[in-house]
């Protein structure tokens, strides 16, 4: 038994790393194609949709799984996705990297805990010193980049925040996170297709901005949330919240390794306190559920 639990929690860790690795590449995809106007925001949406509902949809056909089965994501999390590409993308137009970062992240964690809360779920003390410390590393971390957003900015990636919160809360029961990602993915095409038609006169893009806007969709959003729907299945609401305020200190290991930036001391004592943080909400977690059956 102990074997199985410490294989599962393995297999979580590992699925929730790459995860978030494909979360921190999507914020750098994004900001490198809007930040540079290779693309508008419009096209890079619509691009970013329809190429991860393809390749799914190939991995799926290559790998001859069962497309007859019962589940198959939902219009909802698939109106969550949408809402949460489109307003992420708009509001990077306005937001800087770690301003948007700081929004994004904190609104996912304040809705899916005040989500959590509403459900019925209690948080121990344990769990709320963790995301106490973990959140102020994050802040630490992104503080000194951060400006005064704009109403819009700042609005747009709010809701970008709470959609994405509800999109993941939606993914914590699916058993075949795949098939489920890809027809929610499948899903925003009429969407998308909605918005090209609307935004068809203000168009522009250029190979560089629709090769990220591929990548994007294809690897970092198509395959990254499959992923992370496998991952949260390991996870509950208040870890799948925290451990997300990793992504920051992931995309700016990623510049270290590949863009030959330092490492600063601001980064380590950030993603210290961040790790710590998460360490002390499962632990906590842990320890509390086996004080309370060794009660029962």
């Amino acid at each position: 038994m102990i074997a199985n639990s410490i294989g599962h929690l393995a297999t979580t860790l590992f699925y929730t790393g790459l995860a978030l690795i494909a979360f921190a590449a999507n914020s750098v995809l994004c900001r490198l194609a809007l930040g540079d106007g290779a693309i508008d925001a419009s096209s890079f949406t619509v691009i970013r949709l329809l190429s991860g509902a393809v390749v799914l949809f190939v991995i799926i056909r290559i790998n001859n799984n069962d497309t007859t089965a019962s589940a198959r994501g939902s219009w909802f999390a698939s109106l969550m996705l949408f809402l949460y590409a489109i307003t992420f993308s708009f509001a990077y137009i306005t937001l800087d990297t770690s301003t948007g970062a700081l929004i994004l992240f904190g609104s996912v964690q304040i809705t899916m805990i005040l989500l959590s809360l509403y459900s019925g779920y209690r948080l121990h003390a344990a769990e709320w010193t963790g995301i106490g410390i973990s959140f102020a590393g994050f802040i630490y971390l992104v503080l000194p980049g951060v400006t005064t957003p704009s109403v819009y900015g700042f609005l747009l990636m709010t809701v970008a925040g709470i959609a994405w919160g509800g999109y993941t809360l939606k993914g914590r029961g699916s058993t075949t996170p795949l098939l489920d990602t890809a027809y929610n993915f499948l899903r925003t095409i009429p969407f998308a297709i909605i918005l090209a038609i609307l935004a068809i006169n203000t168009a522009h893009y250029s190979a560089t901005g629709i090769v990220l806007a591929i990548i994007s969709g294809a690897i970092a959003s198509g395959i990254g949330y499959a992923i992370w729907y496998r991952a949260i299945r390991g996870l509950s609401t208040t870890q799948a919240a925290v451990v997300q305020l990793l992504v920051p200190v992931i995309a700016a290991l990623g510049g270290v390794i590949f863009i030959a930036e330092t490492v600063t001391v601001r980064l380590t004592i950030s993603a210290i306190m961040i790790l710590g943080g998460i360490l002390i909400v499962v632990a906590g977690r842990y320890y509390f559920d086996r004080l309370q059956s060794g009660r029962s």
